[in-house]
């Protein structure tokens, strides 16, 4: 880091000086912290879209070139050669684990992949039509009262890793018993003989009285989809996160708060959002292009879920991966889906359309993830909890980050523009 350059700010007939801090990629900062109390000024960014609130070591992400990277490596290299668990390493820990450090690792977390028996009474509280989302951030925060020395905010570095471990290792349970809850089915419990992925595809769709067959195709496939949505750098629900830990709330609760954030449409929902335009084009007639020259029309309010991003400028760079996954897929089950043959008719015509092309608005890691959730029969209310497990170990890393760099409290101003002082009248005289 270098902040050896300053800018200036003419303001009032006064000049200010502002630091200006370079990350190791290049990018240049303002560092106004100190901007209101040395000029009165405060600055305007609704949404945060050009203010950055931390320094961040994690994730390296340039929009306009289609880069992501996890601790230094591209997302690209960690798809093709990693697994989920030893990216989570990675984003929580700073460095890729040796095999030792790897066995331990996954070791640990599959001796505490169990829940509590009270948890089951929480969760048949819930009615059969409740969100799964809902249910997942409530059973999350609910563990606070099962690991209550987890709230103290002085606990040693051991008793954090243990609550990190625990957490990495219930959330699959967690996420499935809210699948099955909606289902009205009964719950199923790990089976650790199991890896991460297959487990949770157990836990899933396994019954009692049957025994579970896990297609090795569809397990590679979700765990190269929960590397992906390991971590984005700081989106809204890595931003709740952080600015719920920075308050010394446990690590139990900034999750709960990530996966709440998660769950809107113009984040986690993404995915289920494509899957429901699909529905739609299929129920007024399967006409895509009818659709397309709707998205084109300025005029009129459709959009094309599922391509483009905020982000990437130019694509995603984690779609070309997933790409390969939704087609292994989709190969490997045979599935004859109108929604699903639809997607790939929209796909196809998408990527040969000049208009599109020229507007960087290329299939996203939502497109591709909602026909992969699709395929294997998930409810697309749920797709957001898949979200939320892959999610998991980038807001550890967040949280973790947040609390070893001592970031104060989190507490943005504004400007006012409500009414000016005014007297109180009684009611009995308005």
């Amino acid at each position: 880091m270098s902040e050896s350059r300053k800018a200036e700010l003419h303001y009032d007939g006064k000049k200010y000086e502002i630091p200006v801090t370079v990350g190791s990629e290049n990018e240049h900062a303002l560092d106004i912290s100190k901007l209101r109390s040395e000029s009165g000024l405060i600055t305007i960014d609704r949404g945060f879209k050009n203010t950055g609130s931390t320094k961040s070591a994690i994730t390296f992400l340039n929009g306009e070139e289609g880069i992501l990277r996890y601790r230094g490596y591209s997302i690209e290299e960690l798809a093709e050669k990693s697994n989920f668990l030893e990216v989570s390493y990675l984003l929580i820990y700073g460095e890729l684990p040796s095999k030792t450090q790897l066995d331990d690792f996954v070791n640990e977390i599959t001796s505490h992949t169990l829940v509590h028996e009270d948890v089951k009474a929480i969760l048949d509280g819930f009615p059969s039509r409740s969100h799964p989302m809902g249910v997942l951030s409530s059973l999350v925060s609910s563990l606070t009262a099962f690991y209550p020395k987890s709230l103290d905010p002085n606990r040693s570095l051991d008793e954090i890793n243990g609550t990190i471990i625990r957490l990495i290792a219930k959330l699959p349970t967690l996420a499935a018993w809210s699948f099955k809850n909606r289902m009205r089915q009964p719950i199923m419990y790990p089976k650790n003989k199991l890896n991460y992925t297959s487990n949770f595809l157990h836990m899933m769709f396994g019954l009692p009285t049957t025994e579970t067959e896990i297609n090795p195709v569809i397990a590679s496939a979700l765990d190269k989809l929960l590397i992906l949505h390991a971590d984005h750098e700081q989106n809204c629900s890595a931003a709740t996160v952080r600015i719920v830990g920075s308050s010394h709330a446990s690590l139990y609760a900034s999750i709960s708060a990530g996966i709440a954030a998660l769950w809107g449409p113009l984040h986690g929902g993404a995915n289920q959002a494509v899957i429901e335009m699909l529905e739609e084009m299929k129920d007024s007639g399967g006409d895509v292009e009818k659709y397309i020259s709707r998205a084109k029309d300025k005029n009129d309010s459709f959009r094309l879920m599922g391509f483009g991003h905020r982000v990437y400028k130019n694509f995603d760079p984690r779609a070309t991966i997933i790409k390969k996954a939704a087609d292994d897929v989709l190969d490997q089950l045979g599935i004859k889906d109108p929604v699903l043959d639809l997607a790939k008719k929209l796909e196809e015509v998408v990527l040969k359309d000049e208009y599109f092309k020229t507007r960087g608005l290329y299939p996203n890691v939502d497109f591709y993830s909602g026909i992969i959730y699709r395929a294997l029969g998930i409810p697309t209310d749920m797709f957001t909890v898949m979200f939320a497990l892959g999610r998991l170990p980038g807001w550890i890393a967040q949280w973790k980050e947040m609390r070893e760099t001592t970031e104060p409290i989190g507490r943005p101003r504004q400007v006012y523009t409500g009414e000016n002082l005014r007297s109180y009248s009684d009611i009995n005289k308005r």
